[in-house]
């Protein structure tokens, strides 16, 4: 007996390492394979775009040289696949509603390969215009429904991470289609951006197939009175049993189902009709709804308007102002630029769920006004001179892999992350909706008139332009954006509505959170 007393009192080292141990932090929780396979698979939809966007920055340079078009026609054929997307997101919001989150990204797939087909047999402009067309309203619904599905199925430790995913592979798009220019560009003339066009059409039939087995969102399955299945899904994308609970809970509210029914499929109460959805975000909002939405579409306004699909669709333009003229140091330059931009996009997907949104967006803007400051300098000094400038051609190069690279650390994802966390779910669709065609149409307007821009204004001129607007971007981030970081869908919407006085809303709900804490713990 007197030999175990040490042991029992705790003397023995080895209940001392127990005890330590006790006071270690508690380990982050695993990132679930299981939500990170479906984020995947759902974001890689986004690839589609990024292949557009970054083949026909190559492409126009031999359809100029085909067709015989003017400036006019090419920044006309390069931008319009923005306006048309704006048919397939408008669309997206009420089709993903109806038929589901994973079946409107197979759609997606469907009719971009029907597009890159179309582009890739075009004979004519106008029969590529038609291709543009069709492409753009894949498109559309692939920019809406990705980030929607992937904040939908993914937990709340990772959300930031896994959201980021559609931004992500529109840079692998990106710099897949600027390869591709440089693998055909040797072709001749009336096959190479036919081939650069069409083979957009591959990709798009894997990830159709794909996404066919991944589980529907359990938001849209709640809503579909389906409780059994959003159960099975959220106990697979959750971190543990407790947070499937409580997420299940949180759904259960937010589509008005009693909390004590718990059947596998139940009766939802009736949602509110379309047309009350849209008169309480743009006619009648509250001040919760009306401030994210101001968040909401004004991030997606100032990521185009800061001149990102200038400088991505037209670097070969701008790198010939800078003084490269042949064709093949051009299209290599291009390509450094994608490298750069998917490589930093992949170093902010790590950041977001550790650093937050605030800090990589501020972050990213600043750097950003910064690098176009440095470019519109250097453009406008190259511009002025009569012979070539070393210094000025390095300082063009370079500030343009400054600014690609800061805008992929943060305006560029948190872009898709943050408007998709912040609508309540009764919104979300139509909301991201809107969001996405603010998204598309300042993207249009930007890429059909940059060409007439420069020729009015100057290159130079029209980045000092894009630098007044970064600017004006981040004063409306720090003022109006709270930090969504570490929290869950249905409790981001309480940090809204009271604009520039977030930050005491934000002390009150920390304060709120912590005093449950310190009762439940009492409790036990």
């Amino acid at each position: 007996m007197a030999d175990r007393k040490p042991e029992e009192n705790g003397v023995s080292g080895k209940p001392k390492q127990l005890m330590m141990a006790d006071f270690d932090p508690p380990k982050p929780p695993k990132r679930n394979k299981y939500a990170f396979a479906c984020a995947m698979l759902a974001s890689m939809t986004s690839i589609l775009l990024g292949y557009d966007i970054g083949v026909m920055s190559g492409a126009q340079i031999y359809i100029k040289k085909d067709f015989n078009c003017t400036d006019v026609q090419i920044e006309v054929l390069v931008g319009i696949l923005n306006v048309y997307s704006l048919v397939g997101s408008a669309a997206a919001g009420k089709t993903s509603d109806m038929i589901g989150r994973r079946y409107t990204i197979v759609l997606a797939g469907a009719i971009f390969f029907i597009g890159a087909i179309l582009m890739g047999f075009a004979t004519n402009y106008a029969f590529l215009m038609v291709g543009r067309f069709v492409a753009g309203i894949g498109v559309g619904y692939a920019l809406m429904i990705a980030p929607v599905y992937t904040a939908e199925v993914s937990p709340a430790s990772a959300r930031g991470f896994l959201t980021s995913f559609p931004e992500v592979f529109i840079n692998a798009g990106i710099l897949l289609g600027y390869v591709s220019n440089f693998a055909f560009s040797k072709l001749p003339l009336h096959l190479g951006w036919r081939f650069m066009l069409g083979i957009g059409a591959i990709p798009s039939i894997f990830l159709a197939f794909g996404v066919l087995g991944m589980p529907e969102s359990p938001r849209w399955l709640v809503m579909q009175g389906r409780l059994g299945d959003a159960k099975i899904v959220l106990d697979k994308t959750s971190d543990s049993l407790e947070e499937s609970k409580l997420r299940l809970a949180d759904i259960k509210e937010a589509a008005g189902i009693p909390e004590d029914c718990n059947d596998d499929i139940v009766q939802v109460p009736k949602r509110t009709a379309d047309e009350a959805i849209w008169k309480e975000l743009l006619l009648h909002p509250t001040p919760t709804v009306r401030h994210i939405l101001m968040c909401g579409v004004g991030i997606h306004f100032f990521q185009q308007a800061s001149g990102i699909d200038a400088v991505v669709l037209y670097s070969t333009k701008i790198f010939e102002k800078a003084g490269i003229e042949r064709d093949t140091p051009k299209l290599l330059a291009t390509i450094a630029v994608g490298f750069v931009k998917t490589i930093f996009i992949l170093v902010a997907t790590f950041f977001l769920d550790k650093v937050g949104r605030r800090p990589l967006l501020l972050s990213s803007v600043a750097g950003m006004i910064v690098s176009l400051m440095g470019l519109a300098f250097g453009l406008t000094i190259i511009e002025h001179s009569d012979q070539k400038i070393m210094w000025a051609v390095a300082l063009c190069i370079a500030t343009v892999l400054t600014y690609v690279a800061f805008f992929s650390i943060g305006m560029g994802p948190i872009t898709w992350v943050y408007s998709s966390e912040i609508f309540p779910l009764r919104l979300r669709a139509q909301g991201c909706s809107i969001g996405v065609a603010m998204n598309r149409v300042v993207s249009g307007v930007i890429s059909m008139t940059f060409l007439s821009l420069t020729d009015a204004i100057t290159i130079g001129g029209a980045f000092f332009l894009f630098t007044g607007i970064a600017i004006v971007a981040f004063v409306f981030f720090y003022t109006l954006f709270p930090e969504t970081h570490g929290r869950n869908l249905e409790e981001v919407e309480q940090l809204f509505g009271t604009f520039f006085r977030w930050r005491s809303r934000s002390v009150e709900l920390k304060m709120k959170r912590e005093a449950e804490m310190a009762t439940k713990k009492a409790q036990e």
